[in-house]
């Protein structure tokens, strides 16, 4: 109980970092209450802006309680999501903690040298001294030495705002959530959607729940790795909750698509149902031999207890547009404990 918590460590509690919405993909009723409960025992409330794209336009951290909130770039506005970056973005805070953001900087047009102000929120260019960076009197110093960051990042964010406009951003977090809806209600009855709000309805994702199929030996990897017979990359699978798949459209795909995708879940479905009705074996079947790569398919030894048909083409669209998985299924968990580096050795880099 986060009433209670904060009670037994009020006179260590600085601050809380919330998540909104949820992870788990739903608008937490309470998010004043638990800005309050923080505020009322001496803390901060910090805000992940992961999920910005179901706030844009309909609702302000700042109303229900937050004091900082990161409005990371990446899914919201435009960047691309993974692949180790870029995770930059724009820091809002309440004004009361406006004295302690980094000092503004000048470019000084003689040296052109960034230069960081001093003062409050740096008002002049630092003086004496051989070091661009000084503490001066400000409440708070400089963390990065690039005032602007991933400045190519910027711009297309900064295009991007511009080109869809206010009314334009909003309409995006509409449909992030309707077509994170339109999943949930569609895939719901074979795929139990694991949290909902107090109307049944998500946010902007929706978790699916998969551990039922434990029972007869079907994992989500294996849904995650029949998936791409079908022509799709996996959701996040096991996160934030193991042995599920949250899915999160956002407002990127016309409804053909989501159908299409939705189409194949529900097919696996009755893959996995023939598994768990005994007409299929537990261990040599689509899902655990998932992904089907061409070679295999031209292959002269086919001994798989079902055609290469079923394999390969299991829906109509992949007829019309096949991408073939470059290997089949591949052990996760050896490639994650034995690290291999395909880099050239650092001799190279030394003699070259």
């Amino acid at each position: 109980d986060l009433r209670a918590k904060a009670e037994e460590h009020a006179r260590d509690l600085a601050a809380l970092m919330v998540t909104y919405p949820s992870t788990h993909g739903v608008f937490e009723p309470t998010i004043r209450e638990i800005c309050d409960i923080v505020h009322a025992h001496g803390g901060q409330v910090y805000m992940d802006g992961a999920n910005m794209n179901a706030q844009v336009g309909l609702c302000r951290p700042g109303d229900y309680g937050a004091d900082v909130c990161h409005l990371n770039l990446h899914k919201t506005f435009c960047i691309p999501h993974g692949g180790g970056g870029p995770g930059i973005g724009p820091i809002g805070v309440a004004k009361h903690l406006a004295p302690y953001l980094p000092r503004k900087f000048i470019l000084d047009s003689e040296s052109g040298r960034v230069l960081f102000g001093e003062g409050e929120r740096g008002k002049r260019l630092p003086m004496g001294g051989s070091s661009d960076y000084r503490h001066g009197g400000g409440k708070g110093g400089n963390v990065s030495a690039a005032p602007y960051g991933s400045a190519s990042i910027l711009t297309i964010t900064w295009m991007y705002v511009r080109m869809m406009g206010a009314a334009g951003l909003k309409r995006a977090s509409e449909i992030a959530i309707l077509n994170a809806n339109y999943i949930a209600k569609r895939l719901d009855p074979y795929f139990p959607v694991l949290f909902k709000g107090k109307r049944g309805l998500v946010a902007h994702e929706c978790i699916v729940d998969l551990r039922q199929w434990k029972s007869v030996g079907i994992e989500v990897e294996d849904v995650a790795k029949r998936l791409m017979d079908y022509g799709f990359h996996a959701p996040t699978v096991s996160w934030p909750v193991a042995g599920t798949m949250m899915i999160e459209p956002t407002e990127s795909e016309p409804k053909h698509e989501l159908d299409r995708f939705c189409d194949a879940m529900v097919s696996i479905h009755a893959e996995m149902k023939a598994i768990a009705d005994g007409k299929q074996d537990r261990q040599n079947n689509l899902l655990k031999n998932a992904p089907h790569t061409a070679r295999q398919m031209a292959s002269g030894n086919w001994d798989r207890p079902y055609t290469r048909e079923q394999a390969t083409f299991p829906a109509p669209w992949t007829r019309e547009h096949k991408f073939w998985p470059a290997v089949a299924r591949i052990d996760n968990v050896y490639g994650d404990r034995n690290l291999f580096c395909s880099c050239p050795p650092v001799e190279e880099f030394q003699n070259g």
